[in-house]
């Protein structure tokens, strides 16, 4: 079996890279931060989703010698000028918070009229070997922010986002939020998913 590391510690977001590059790499093993010895994480201080997640992927291939994973994910809101962005996973301030992020996103969209409530994830992966060859890929889904929590699956910012694809789905009609979805259908339409679709068959290659 083939291991690649993913520099994160989010199980949720592991077992997301896992099931979406198995379906290209059945023989690929993805492993997590608390899987490899502890190492100086790099401060995410880029001003670029992909400065950041390249930023993760360099330092984690030289650590450990395996060819590594990174990513830098976001949500952009139209209303908030494309905040919070690369901000996204601090936009409340330390610690993190997935509760307090999504509480002061609502706080502050609560004034605006669900036509202008527009917003788009955006994601940059890279893909780092350790003898120095690079890739990134970019993913971006399109949807609108609701004005309350719904859904128990997912993380960040998921349980205020409905997807365009999923915007009259539900039996009321409102929508489906992202933590509303079932694993398989928000790989399929998500940032991370398309992404990750794109590289999934260049990994082989790194791999190699």
């Amino acid at each position: 079996m083939s291991r690649i590391f993913l520099a994160s510690r989010n199980a949720k977001k592991i077992g997301e890279m896992q099931r979406i590059l198995a379906e290209h790499l059945p023989d690929i093993e993805v492993v997590g931060l608390d899987d490899v010895p502890a190492y100086d994480e790099p401060v995410e201080d880029q001003p670029t989703f992909e400065g950041n997640a390249l930023l993760k992927a360099r330092a984690g291939a030289q650590v450990t010698g395996l060819p590594t994973i990174a990513d830098d994910s976001g949500l952009c809101v139209d209303a908030l000028n494309g905040m919070p962005g690369v901000l996204s996973a601090r936009w409340s301030g330390p610690p993190k918070s997935d509760d307090r992020n999504n509480d002061l996103l609502l706080a502050q969209l609560s004034d605006v009229p669900d036509p202008r409530r527009g917003a788009h994830f955006a994601c940059a992966i890279a893909l780092v070997h350790p003898d120095g060859r690079e890739l990134v890929v970019h993913g971006r889904m399109d949807g609108r922010i609701v004005r309350e929590l719904r859904g128990s699956g997912g993380f960040g910012y998921d349980v205020v986002f409905v997807a365009e694809e999923h915007a009259t789905a539900g039996p009321d009609g409102v929508g489906l939020t992202s933590a509303e979805l079932d694993p398989a259908e928000k790989d399929r339409i998500s940032h991370r998913g398309r992404a990750l679709r794109e590289l999934a068959p260049r990994v082989a290659d790194f791999l190699s």
